[in-house]
């Protein structure tokens, strides 16, 4: 079945890129998605039987790779909960987005080679997730950025399409440069990059050190790596490997610093925003963190530093998110936003929390995308908000879609009670676990978390007030041809709304279960039996369901408010946005220009770099390679040839002449060399 999963999609791909023309658009359209619905529901089927079994983890072969040495690496998949999660999340989503490219992609001229690229991308995320070592995981892990590469850049006349595909490329070149490192290290410190060898290596080496510093009980800390010429303990080689791998992560899941290529990569068509950017690449590094755990689990300050960077990332991405008029960007911002939720998660230690929100984002931000898409179809290919708006009664079924996206996504729901949205049960999840998380940055967190959900319901109901609401501000010839999508588009919405409403409901016990204070009383033990990281020990599942009244309250107080703010500035009183804008130029402007990352490091990093191209361009190779080498010794070959010829003018005179001036000085050297 495994086999089937992770290979029909590759399949999809060498039919419809090699054989496109042959079977034509709708042939490529209908054998990609039927393949991906085919995985989805096997996939399923996969979910519901690993998970609840007591089955250990397995490695299912598939063929011998390569050996070098010590270095034995097989081609295998890796079966337990944590991968059929992502297998159910990767494959239902894919398959969504394939049918309903169906219908947005309809008058494309290049639909084979977009279906072509959406199953190779489908396919390296499988290899991904499904990877029993490192090895396998970075060649999913680079195959996904390349088919990134080619989906954001699918329209390739567009010059901004174009740059926003190799800003992607390099950007997430800088976090799988930590991420390569960080595998070198951990062969260099177990000799293997097999999963099942690690985990089984780092939990006898978690009984050795004592501490960060590696010290073992009575002995001196040992060397065990040298990084940058410095000598690393145990502790310290573990943490500095954890940094690495956590650098990749922070380029694929566009985190703090590495974040800028995710809002510029929606160039690329809208249901590519859905599968990549909001429901399955952009969480390859959340998995990651959540796979290496038992790795992760060792380092205090790794984790400390995944906390940090996943508040920040939370905060920093919902304050941008406030002001963006694009409507692709504002739900970019939001996902980039609540990738950090996920990182924090994986900081505390609350991974059930941080997969859980991994899984109920993944409906409801693709239900978010694809009713974009929706409106951006609707509306003539518009995506700036404010040539929106009064679209509710034109476009109704969307309306709804996109409401019930905004529901989940701002955590809708009654607190104390199991009524709510999928974001209500996963979202809140994760802020109670911050709270009672010992990491020493979870104060941080827990701060930003709630200012960020604040300003998610702000900035989510603002998409929603702009857009569908108020005065048509769109022209009279567009509002004309404004119509609703086709049921092609629409079915897969119904479905991820299906989800977004009902998912956290349906499997919190599976993710968070809980009952009479021992966790293997719950569904949550059973789900997880053959997870390493989560059990009994995990003193977040018991501790986040007994925090404090407040607490609790906070994440929906913060999303009312949100509304309430919304409502006021958007509703009634729709000039109070400008006036604040002009009241606060500064602020206004830092928050539109995203902090000013891409300035900072166009000015650091573009402009030198260009300088230098330039420089070794024109002074090294033109002027010094060029010009005393090749172009310089065949110029001065053409200068004597030039002269020679001014010789060969082709008049006998001028030939007897030179030849009479060789006679007389044959002469004078003769009666010269004689004296």
């Amino acid at each position: 079945m495994y086999h089937v999963i992770v290979f029909l999609p590759l399949i999809g791909f060498l039919l419809a890129g090699l054989f496109g023309k042959s079977i034509g658009a709708k042939g490529a359209e209908y054998v990609t998605s039927g393949f991906l619905i085919i995985c989805a529901i096997l996939s399923w089927i996969a979910f519901a039987s690993v998970g609840f079994s007591d089955a250990p983890p397995q490695s299912i072969p598939v063929m011998r790779w390569f050996s070098s040495g010590a270095l034995n690496v097989d081609w295998a998949f890796r079966v337990d909960t944590l991968t059929v999660v992502m297998l159910v999340v990767v494959n239902t989503v894919s398959s969504l987005v394939h049918v309903y490219s169906i219908g947005y992609m309809h008058h494309d001229p290049g639909r084979p080679r977009f279906f072509a690229y959406l199953s190779l991308f489908t396919f390296a995320m499988l290899m991904l997730v499904t990877a029993d070592n490192l090895a396998q995981m970075f060649f999913g892990w680079e195959g996904v950025g390349l088919a990134s590469y080619l989906l954001i850049g699918f329209w390739y006349k567009k010059p901004s399409a174009n740059a926003a595909a190799i800003k992607a490329f390099v950007v997430n070149r800088v976090g799988d440069f930590g991420f390569a490192l960080g595998i070198f290290g951990v062969f260099a410190l177990f000799n293997s990059i097999d999963l099942t060898t690690i985990f089984a290596n780092v939990a006898e080496y978690g009984h050795q050190t004592a501490g960060e510093g590696g010290e073992v009980a009575g002995h001196a800390a040992e060397t065990v790596l040298v990084f940058l010429g410095h000598s690393l303990s145990r502790g310290d080689a573990l943490t500095i490997i954890c940094l690495l791998l956590f650098m990749g992560a922070m380029g694929k899941s566009a985190q703090f610093f590495l974040h800028t290529w995710l809002p510029d990569a929606m160039e690329g068509p809208t249901p590519v925003s859905a599968l990549i950017h909001a429901a399955t690449m952009v969480t390859a590094g959340v998995f990651m963190v959540a796979r290496l755990s038992p790795l992760f689990e060792h380092s205090h300050t790794a984790l400390t530093v995944v906390t940090i960077i996943g508040a920040t990332t939370a905060f920093f991405a919902a304050t941008v998110g406030l002001v963006q008029n694009d409507i692709k960007r504002v739900i970019a911002y939001s996902t980039c936003s609540q990738l950090g939720y996920m990182f924090v998660a994986l900081g505390v230690g609350a991974y059930g929390a941080g997969i859980f929100h991994l899984f109920t984002h993944a409906f409801f931000k693709a239900l978010l995308f694809l009713g974009a898409g929706s409106v951006i179809h609707a509306v003539s290919d518009e995506q700036d908000m404010r040539r929106m708006g009064g679209l509710r009664r034109l476009i109704p079924k969307t309306y709804w879609m996109m409401l019930i996206g905004t529901f989940a996504l701002t955590g809708l729901g009654i607190p104390f009670t199991s009524i709510g949205t999928a974001g209500f049960f996963s979202k809140d999840a994760i802020i109670e676990s911050t709270f009672v998380g010992h990491n020493p940055a979870a104060g941080y967190a827990f701060v930003l978390l709630v200012v960020a959900a604040l300003f998610t319901s702000f900035y989510s109901w603002r998409l929603i007030f702009m857009t569908f609401h108020g005065k048509p501000r769109s022209s009279a010839d567009v509002i004309d041809h404004v119509h609703e999508s086709p049921n092609v588009m629409l079915v897969p919405l119904y479905v991820l709304a299906a989800g977004a409403l009902f998912a956290g409901l349906l499997f919190y016990n599976v993710f968070l279960g809980y009952q009479s204070g021992d966790l293997s009383e719950g569904w949550y033990n059973a789900f997880w039996r053959t997870s390493l990281f989560a059990g009994p020990e995990n003193e977040i599942l018991e501790h986040f369901h007994h925090v404090p009244v407040w607490v609790k309250l906070s994440p929906f107080i913060m999303m009312a408010l949100g509304f309430v703010i919304a409502w006021a500035m958007y509703i009634r009183s729709p000039q109070l946005p400008k006036a604040l804008a002009r009241s606060q130029p500064g602020l206004y402007a830092f928050l539109l220009n995203k902090w000013y990352f891409d300035e900072a490091y166009d000015f650091l990093f573009v402009r030198p770099a260009k300088a230098l191209g330039r420089f070794l361009w024109k002074r090294g190779d033109g002027w010094l390679i060029d010009g005393f080498g090749p172009d310089g010794v065949s110029a001065r070959v053409l200068d004597v040839t030039r002269s020679v010829v001014r010789l060969q003018t082709g008049y006998l005179y001028h030939y007897a002449f030179a030849m009479l001036i060789g006679v007389a000085a044959l002469i004078s050297w003769v009666m010269f060399a004689g004296t």
